[in-house]
């Protein structure tokens, strides 16, 4: 390509290609940019190469939203959950503003150095439910309102479920029973149908115990009406990291 047009290539990426967040290649190809011709303009100086593939004007300081996207298009299932996914929609104790960002996806991925870099963030991958045949993993992915279009964001009563995951562990018990106190009017239909798929057994019953104590569902309907997973007739018990024993029976 002669030097007029990559010249002219770059001025339609600087007009066209929205800052605030970084691209890969695929999105460069859009614009008739290769490999090759992207590399030529990190060297030039107008991208900057983040990592191998992936590429940023200079000096954007492009925000976590915008990354969290392109994340999304390199790991299948990747979505903010847990307690992060509660916060952004409003259940939220003693929230930090530099909060370590909880992520979950489908998949093992490591999360990039230029991401980790920018923002606290940690990544889990879990079997955590197995799914059925159905629509329901992404029924219970969102994208509330404020945050960018597409970005994934689990819905509470999943949120829920991953933070109960955590309890005892990266999690502790004293701010996960915080923000289950924080819960308010989740769909009962749509816990019934998490947990009759959720495969941990301290998860599931560490919701049906603390929904008794503070009668955020009735947790009897659920058990009647959904083949909620609990576990063994058999008492659960097991010491956390943090040194508590915690005993959970199976119908909460």
């Amino acid at each position: 390509m002669e030097p007029g047009q990559r010249h002219q290539v770059i001025k339609r990426l600087q007009a066209e290609l929205p800052r605030g967040a970084p691209f890969d290649l695929a999105t460069l190809a859009e614009f008739g940019v290769s490999p090759q011709l992207a590399a030529h303009y990190a060297e030039s100086g107008w991208l900057e190469r983040l990592a191998q593939g992936v590429y940023a004007f200079p000096n954007d300081d492009f925000g976590i939203y915008g990354a969290l996207k392109l994340l999304q298009k390199r790991a299948p299932g990747l979505h903010i959950g847990g307690k992060s996914a509660l916060a952004l929609q409003g259940v939220k104790h003693n929230l930090a503003s530099r909060d370590t960002l909880v992520l979950w996806g489908d998949r093992r991925f490591a999360l990039p150095a230029w991401f980790t870099t920018r923002f606290p963030a940690r990544y889990l991958y879990a079997r955590l439910f197995d799914w059925p045949a159905t629509a329901l993993p992404k029924q219970t992915l969102t994208t509330p309102p404020g945050l960018p279009e597409h970005l994934q964001v689990a819905v509470p009563e999943r949120a829920v479920l991953e933070m109960l995951y955590e309890a005892g562990v990266r999690q502790s018990l004293e701010e996960a029973r915080n923000l289950f106190d924080g819960l308010r009017s989740p769909r009962e239909a749509l816990l019934g149908q998490l947990l009759s798929c959720c495969t941990s057994v301290k998860a599931v019953r560490l919701f049906l115990t603390w929904s008794r104590e503070t009668r955020l569902v009735d947790v009897d309907a659920l058990l009647e009406n959904y083949p909620v997973r609990t576990g063994s007739a058999a008492r659960w018990m097991s010491r956390l990291d943090d040194g508590t024993l915690l005993s959970l029976n199976p119908h909460g």
